[in-house]
């Protein structure tokens, strides 16, 4: 699809599936050999990372433990500045190498504050890997994420997880939104 209706919003192609997947291969790869001899625990920030997890864990040749979270810092379009535990992991990152799996990373207010969390709880260190990073948007970020499937501008984007008020996660390709 070419463009994809949400709301009163629209949106256009913006990354395909076939541009997509190669990167969060290599991310795979860099994490396994940066992390092969830690045991990492990754944690799926819920709902946007599902399909980023998926397709990442996919990629391992060694055993993991997978475990997820949810967290809402969002209304609509914008960040409320303030962040929830909707979900807390069911695995304990006390003592572990914790790899955090985001969708996006764009102020990285959420990041930052779950950064802290799991290093409060006792995490050995605490990495992030993300399938896409809009860079102008985080510069000024405590932050920033250890891999990195695609760098994109500052804009609007629905699609692979990606939402806009809960809808157009299911597409597989990435879409950016229209100016109207």
């Amino acid at each position: 699809m070419e463009t994809v209706h949400i709301d009163e919003l629209t949106f256009k192609l913006y990354l395909s599936e076939d541009q997509i997947v190669p990167e969060i291969k290599r991310v795979a790869q860099e994490i396994e050999r940066d992390l092969s001899e830690d045991d990492p625990l990754f944690i799926c920030i819920l709902n946007g990372a599902y399909m980023f997890s998926s397709d990442l864990s996919k990629q391992f040749q060694k055993p993991y433990e997978l475990s997820f979270a949810k967290y809402s810092s969002y209304s609509g379009l914008s960040s409320t500045g303030v962040l929830q535990e909707v979900m807390r992991p069911q695995a304990d990152v006390k003592d572990r190498v914790v790899v955090i799996l985001e969708d996006l990373i764009d102020s990285g207010f959420t990041l930052t504050e779950v950064v802290k969390l799991y290093k409060q709880r006792g995490a050995k260190d605490v990495k992030i890997a993300v399938m896409l990073s809009k860079p102008d948007a985080h510069k000024d970020c405590a932050v920033k994420p250890d891999y990195v499937g695609l760098e994109i501008p500052n804009d609007f984007i629905v699609g692979r997880g990606l939402d806009y008020c809960g809808r157009g996660r299911m597409y597989r390709d990435i879409y950016i939104k229209v100016d109207e």
